[in-house]
């Protein structure tokens, strides 16, 4: 799999992409041991010094679950041990309706930055964002922004076409499982992404999709897994914080494909490969630019080339010839060669567009946004 090893910045990604609104990030650091605050919060022990910072990060669900905390903290932790003039805090478990309460706290405290890492968290971080103009917000996977409030997010959807591809040339009854989360553009993307990939080397795939309505219910994740197995589908992929389906599959004797961090341990020899993403290489930079006081608001949505989002390593049992496949289409993808979206009902869509309004499936997908 291709890597750039090296950091991108926000400012050269934005500028590549021809995009306005420009923010420089650099990088972070810590090296530290966690240990919990009054209010439960968790504090990286970081040497500090005059031209310190402190950045904290609210998550949706606990970080031990291996899936979209899990990364971000894992993003956090590396920045955090990475430099010695920067104090990290967390929360995590914040019910989006809790979520502004935390953020003030911490815009309250001594926070130069937080970050806002789910969808649902957009709306109130806009509120207090306004309220703390000399504290810096970043939201993940949202669309609106403000002069202290920029939004992050990574070309998941890149990946995700490369997992379709290893998905349609494995299945042998060209029936393909995705445990979805919630019908927004976020999900549907990846959903059209992965369908467009396995089209591309097999063109009787399809997709069954059962819509879970949670980003983490374990439980019902498997359930939902189970019930696409029993369907016909012999491989099964998700957009879920939790190793459920992986697993679920595992036990079936299926494929999977899993989703924000390793998970090839859930997956055994069923194990196929799973989209992830290296959160550091947003944190450091935005971190960096706080500190050099050249932090702007901007919008910022990088590909592979960034390497943000990319791809896990694969699972035991997978064939060469779909190695071989995937790794030509992933160089071809980095270097600008090939658009996921080419020749699809959303070629020439606008960032924007893809970004917020997309709200239909290409034709593999055998799904209704109703569900």
């Amino acid at each position: 799999m291709v890597n750039t090893n090296r950091t991108i910045s926000r400012r050269e990604m934005l500028g590549a992409l021809g995009a306005t609104g420009v923010t420089a990030l650099a990088g972070c650091s810590g090296g530290s041991d966690d240990t919990n605050t009054a209010d439960g919060t968790t504090t990286g022990e970081s040497g500090t010094g005059s031209d310190s910072v402190t950045a904290a990060w609210v998550y949706i669900s606990e970080v031990g679950d291996l899936g979209w905390s899990h990364a971000h903290d894992e993003g956090r932790k590396a920045v955090d041990k990475k430099y010695d003039w920067l104090e990290t805090e967390y929360t995590e478990a914040v019910a989006p309706e809790d979520s502004g309460r935390v953020f003030e706290q911490y815009a309250q405290g001594d926070a130069d930055i937080v970050f806002g890492t789910t969808f649902n968290y957009q709306d109130p971080m806009f509120n207090i964002a306004e309220q703390y103009p000399d504290t810096y917000f970043e939201h993940a996977t949202g669309y609106r922004t403000r002069e202290n409030m920029g939004r992050y997010m990574g070309r998941i959807y890149q990946p995700r076409y490369l997992a379709g591809q290893a998905a349609g040339m494995v299945t042998e009854n060209n029936t393909i499982g995705y445990v979805a989360a919630f019908p927004i553009p976020e999900v549907i993307r990846s959903i059209n992404a992965m369908a467009l990939g396995a089209r591309s080397v097999n063109p009787d795939a399809t997709f069954k999709i059962r819509w879970v309505n949670a980003w983490f219910d374990p439980q019902t994740s498997k359930q939902a897994a189970n019930a696409l197995i029993d369907d016909g589908c012999d491989v099964i992929s998700q957009e879920q914080d939790s190793p459920a389906p992986v697993k679920a599959a595992n036990e079936a004797d299926v494929w999977a494909s899993g989703y924000n961090a390793p998970m090839g341990e859930f997956g055994g020899d069923n194990y196929l490969i799973s989209p992830v993403w290296n959160w550091e290489e947003v944190y450091d930079p935005t971190i960096s630019a706080v500190r050099d006081g050249t932090w702007e608001s901007d919008a910022f949505w990088g590909g592979m080339e960034t390497n943000l989002p990319t791809l896990d390593e694969w699972g035991p049992e997978v064939p060469q010839e779909v190695k071989d496949t995937v790794a030509e289409t992933e160089e071809k993808i980095v270097n600008g060669e090939i658009d996921v979206w080419a020749g699809s009902m959303f070629e020439d869509k606008s960032d924007e567009f893809l970004f917020q309004e997309m709200n239909s499936f290409v034709d593999a997908v055998d799904a209704e946004i109703s569900e």
